[in-house]
């Protein structure tokens, strides 16, 4: 799971793009989408997490997978959790066949004792604890009075108590070792939002609330903790939100690029998930000593225009 902004795109209207004629130019735009994130996924000339211990949640897709990457390849020892088995055990391999060190742990954020049972997992294989990328998210989108009980829950518990579950348990971790950083993704519907996401809006401005308090709790203790406010990604969430899990690649790609054209202001697409994750390791790196309690927005211009 995965949290990320998410837009409103509606399948049948974007499919019948697609037939009325923009398939020519499919290709070329997926080459535009790929090679706009080249520089994140890039190798590191960096290993600022060398002996570090990162716990990701929400890794088995999207941004949380691409964090995961990147903070092996930055030398971190990294504990990750998700849902999905099969994608954690691949992610797992993969870490460890480019000579990483990794441990993934099946946990659902909703549930207290798996979140119990992952940290202390992570603590009990790799000795300590020094970052937390607190990544879980799902969306569910209708206009209010449609929810049911349970789906709001979901949303709720998910995205906003799944992460106070998870800093409940690392931070007394980090409290033994003098310090840690946390950093937890919120999205920029946290900052403006349109219909249909009451729940997901809720949620996310409700992490910003939690961070802020968080970071004024534990600054004398020398932990660090801020919100990354992503805009759109492109992730397997947004094109599930979307109603085109199913589509071909190609007429994803154009259709997500006509979307971001109109509404993302600014840079005019989506981001990857490699470029949200390298800010998310800059925030969680030393190089920002300074910076707690914030809202970090990459959003590609988006929250900034003045609609």
């Amino acid at each position: 799971m995965e949290k990320t902004d998410v837009p409103v795109l509606n399948r049948r209207a974007m499919l019948g793009l697609a037939a009325a004629g923009l398939a020519g130019s499919l290709a070329s735009c997926a080459a535009e989408t790929k090679t706009s994130g080249a520089a994140a996924s890039s190798a590191p000339t960096r290993r600022r997490f060398d002996a570090k211990v990162v716990l990701i949640t929400g890794a088995t897709s999207g941004i949380g997978r691409a964090a995961a990457l990147q903070f092996a390849a930055e030398g971190a020892k990294v504990s990750f959790c998700g849902r999905r088995e099969k994608l954690g055990s691949e992610l797992e391999s993969a870490i460890k066949a480019g000579g990483g060190q990794a441990q993934y742990v099946r946990a659902d954020v909703r549930n207290e004792a798996d979140i119990k049972n992952f940290v202390d997992r992570t603590v009990e294989k790799f000795g300590r604890l020094d970052v937390a990328f607190n990544n879980a998210g799902i969306t569910l989108e209708k206009r209010l009075h449609e929810y049911g009980s349970q789906e709001w829950d979901d949303v709720i518990n998910t995205n906003l108590r799944g992460v106070f579950l998870a800093m409940k348990y690392e931070i007394p971790y980090m409290l033994r070792t003098g310090g840690g950083n946390i950093v937890v993704t919120s999205s920029s519907n946290a900052l403006a939002t349109t219909e249909h996401r009451s729940a997901y809006s809720a949620s996310k401005r409700g992490l910003i609330g939690l961070v802020q308090s968080a970071a004024f709790d534990y600054a004398q203790h020398g932990i660090r903790v801020n919100a990354l406010i992503p805009g759109t990604t492109d992730t397997e969430l947004v094109r599930r939100a979307a109603g085109m899990e199913h589509a071909p690649d190609a007429v994803w790609e154009e259709m997500a690029r006509i979307w971001a054209k109109s509404h993302v202001p600014g840079l005019q697409r989506m981001a990857t998930p490699e470029e949200i994750a390298a800010f998310a390791l800059t925030l969680a790196s030393d190089d920002l000593p300074f910076i707690t309690a914030a809202q970090m927005v990459i959003d590609g211009g988006k929250t900034a225009h003045a609609g």
